[in-house]
């Protein structure tokens, strides 16, 4: 039994879950009634929305693609590309998405390369570890590069891309199912194009492909005055249900899951749940990255992002020593890489990787 949770996610977590949760065969109760309501009415809603179902599928003999959580033994894993990665124009969902401290750099560099120097940088930074992964025993595969300055144009917009540097936002592993999500930034609309060859191959391997509907990304789709002047302003506006997106039309981003054996979560998790569980819930320390370290669309709290290699390893940022004696005083020992170019483009070892095998069996971690 599989059980997709959507825990006061706003209605897009509860578009996301039902989209995952029907892939999967399941069936949401009165998901069809919330999930085109308000975003406020859809987050003001106390109740949990789950899935389940009475038979799960078999995976293949022969399927490549395997993984039910973030911590079984890690086999294979797609490790995204920094190449040509450019600016996103500053569209209203970069802004909101964004640090204001950073919106001056959107507007005068969007559909340009990041700074040069910079990005090769992180390009020999993701390489070694690329080549760490692999001694660790780790098969790894990488997305096609790609021109993304290349201006393009659909019925409803126009944009330059931006990367193919976060599996994890859009490749979504369930199993031995590979899910293609529908993210919301025009600037990322066709990449999916560079991990084209890579999901034919575990197709053709016994793995299923699925790509979410694609949104136009109409203007509709955005709230085009939305409100935000400061980080600030995001949290507020988060807190009353309102988004840069609207409902026009579902779309959300991998990385918006996280996956637990027989329970998928979406969106925002509820602390309490975990712990009725008997799970032990640690606060980790503050990042020691320094304030004037580019991070044009991320946090600090990237030191918090880690991959997982087995239950007892953890692949962490070099420079954050503190995290690393939190795990080594947990028992998991820490395999520590240097990454803090590429975490400038928006994301640490979770979202520059997509686990595509574990070795491991669904299991229920919450009964």
């Amino acid at each position: 039994m599989l059980r997709v949770r959507c825990l006061r996610g706003g209605s897009r977590g509860a578009e996301a879950a039902h989209y995952i949760g029907s892939r999967l065969g399941r069936v949401f109760t009165g998901w069809v009634q919330r999930s085109f309501q308000s975003t406020q009415a859809a987050t003001a809603s106390q109740n949990a929305c789950a899935a389940d179902d009475k038979a799960t599928s078999s995976v293949p003999k022969d399927c490549l693609v395997c993984s039910y959580n973030e911590w079984d033994p890690l086999e294979e894993v797609i490790v995204g590309r920094a190449e040509n990665a450019c600016v996103p124009p500053f569209s209203v969902e970069v802004k909101a998405n964004t640090y204001e401290k950073y919106w001056g750099f959107y507007q005068k560099f969007g559909g340009q390369s990041f700074p040069k120097d910079h990005l090769k940088k992180a390009i020999a930074e993701i390489e070694e570890m690329c080549n760490i992964l692999k001694r660790e025993g780790v098969i790894v595969k990488r997305p096609d590069p790609i021109d993304w300055s290349v201006k393009y144009k659909t019925p409803d917009f126009e944009s330059t891309g931006m990367y193919a540097a976060m599996p994890r936002d859009i490749l979504l592993v369930v199993g031995s199912e590979i899910i293609e999500a529908p993210m919301a930034w025009r600037a990322r609309f066709f990449e999916y194009r560079a991990y084209r060859r890579i999901i034919k191959d575990y197709f053709n391997h016994g793995a299923k492909w699925t790509t979410a509907p694609k949104p136009t990304m109409a203007d509709e789709l955005y709230d085009q005055d939305y409100p935000i002047r400061s980080v600030e302003d995001r949290h507020k506006l988060a807190a009353q249900g309102k988004f840069v997106t609207t409902e026009f039309e579902p779309c959300f981003d991998a990385a918006d899951f996280i996956r637990a054996g027989r329970d998928i979560f979406v969106q925002r998790s509820q602390i309490e749940l975990f712990k009725k569980a008997g799970w032990t819930v640690i606060r980790p320390p503050v990042p020691l990255i320094p304030d004037d370290h580019p991070l044009w669309m991320s946090s600090k709290w990237l030191s918090m992002n880690v991959l997982m290699l087995d239950e007892k390893r953890a692949m962490v940022d070099a420079n954050e020593t503190s995290i690393q004696k939190m795990f080594e005083n947990l028992g998991i020992s820490t395999i520590k890489v240097n990454i803090r170019h590429a975490n400038s483009l928006g994301g640490g070892f979770h979202c520059w990787t997509c686990d595509i095998r574990r070795r491991g069996t669904l299991q229920s971690y919450f009964d």
